[in-house]
């Protein structure tokens, strides 16, 4: 029995103690959780108990982006030991999968991933994980940056598929938090600039602190126009990532981006949405997709260990598991200032 936040059913948590598996194999480690970050899509299933086909049908613990020490690794375990500061990538595939043995095991149908219905997440006191997905922080990287790596991930995945460039120009639809550590991944991969464009002007406020991110409010301004006046009348960005999944954002975007430019499209519209692909081939636009990430968690941590990513202004509260509803109620509220939460579980 462990200690946990509970997701009882739609709309109801509970702080209890409750029975998960805990069982160490010989290439697994035991991890004593300390911070934990709220995703989006930990709100869903609190709000709605279900993602798509993925529905809440029994008392899950939530949570996916975590940090912590190691208290005990198994007997084949040599590149961890018992001390080791971690964070932990949720997904683990099927390793016998036709997916996995391409490589992008990020799409392997079998993968388990915390906190996706049945499987129970990592806001609690401790989990058990493969060795081969937790990854040693280094000292300069705090608790609370290690559970950021989850979300960062996405971008540097995203940056990866665009194949960014030194000195290329960028756009960004999107500001939430995803859409802001997908600029900040652009600019450690060498983009000179990133346009990130919103509605929502506190998010772009906050986008803005940073040198290199050039904020765009929508409700105020174009954001072709303000991209024609920056790259010129018949060109555009290099490379466009969509990370707001909102329909009007497509033909904006296209718009945007420069003949023989890439779109890199990481937000997920709720229904399908119509696409003017004769404008994309007339541009010769190379258009990428991406499911959450594989193979660059230690890039990620790598990155933000350099100090060429500062996660500090993106954390908007720090709450202690004793508290942690009252965390989830304010990411349900949706506060225009806030990026990220974290619980603290343990110091």
């Amino acid at each position: 029995m462990t200690k946990a936040l509970v997701l009882e059913s739609k709309g109801k948590l509970n702080i209890r103690d409750i029975n998960v598996p805990n069982e160490m194999g010989p290439n697994d480690v035991r991890i004593k959780i300390n911070t934990v970050g709220i995703c989006g899509s930990d709100v869903h299933y609190y709000t709605h108990g279900k993602i798509g086909p993925f529905i809440v049908n029994e008392p899950m613990v939530l949570g996916h982006e975590a940090s912590g020490t190691i208290t005990e690794v198994g007997k084949n375990v040599k590149n961890l030991k018992v001390g080791d500061r971690v964070c932990m990538e949720p997904g683990i595939p099927n390793p016998q999968s036709k997916a996995t043995k391409l490589g992008i095991y990020n799409v392997d149908p079998d993968v388990v991933f915390w906190a996706t219905p049945p499987v129970h997440g990592c806001l609690t006191e401790s989990v058990v994980h493969p060795a081969a997905f937790t990854f040693k922080l280094p000292d300069n990287v705090s608790f609370e940056e290690g559970a950021f790596v989850e979300p960062f991930a996405t971008g540097v995945h995203a940056c990866i598929k665009g194949n960014i460039k030194p000195g290329d120009v960028c756009l960004v639809t999107g500001c939430g938090p995803i859409g802001i550590l997908t600029a900040l991944a652009a600019l450690a991969s060498g983009a000179s600039k990133v346009f990130v464009s919103d509605v929502a002007a506190p998010k772009l406020e906050i986008a803005g602190q940073y040198e290199g991110i050039v904020p765009v409010n929508i409700t105020k301004e174009s954001l072709e126009d303000k991209i024609k006046a920056e790259c010129g009348k018949d060109w555009g960005v290099d490379v466009a990532f969509e990370a707001s999944g909102h329909p009007s954002a497509y033909d904006t975007i296209l718009a945007c981006t420069r003949p023989g430019g890439t779109i890199v499209f990481i937000g997920m519209p709720v229904d399908k949405v119509p696409f003017d692909l004769v404008t994309a081939q007339s541009k010769e636009i190379r258009m990428e997709t991406i499911f959450r990430y594989a193979h660059v968690y230690e890039r990620a941590v790598n990155l933000i260990a350099s100090g060429k990513v500062n996660l500090k202004p993106l954390m908007s509260g720090i709450y202690p598991l004793s508290k942690a509803i009252e965390a989830y109620d304010r990411a349900a509220s949706v506060q225009p200032t806030d990026v990220k939460l974290l619980i603290k579980v343990s110091e």
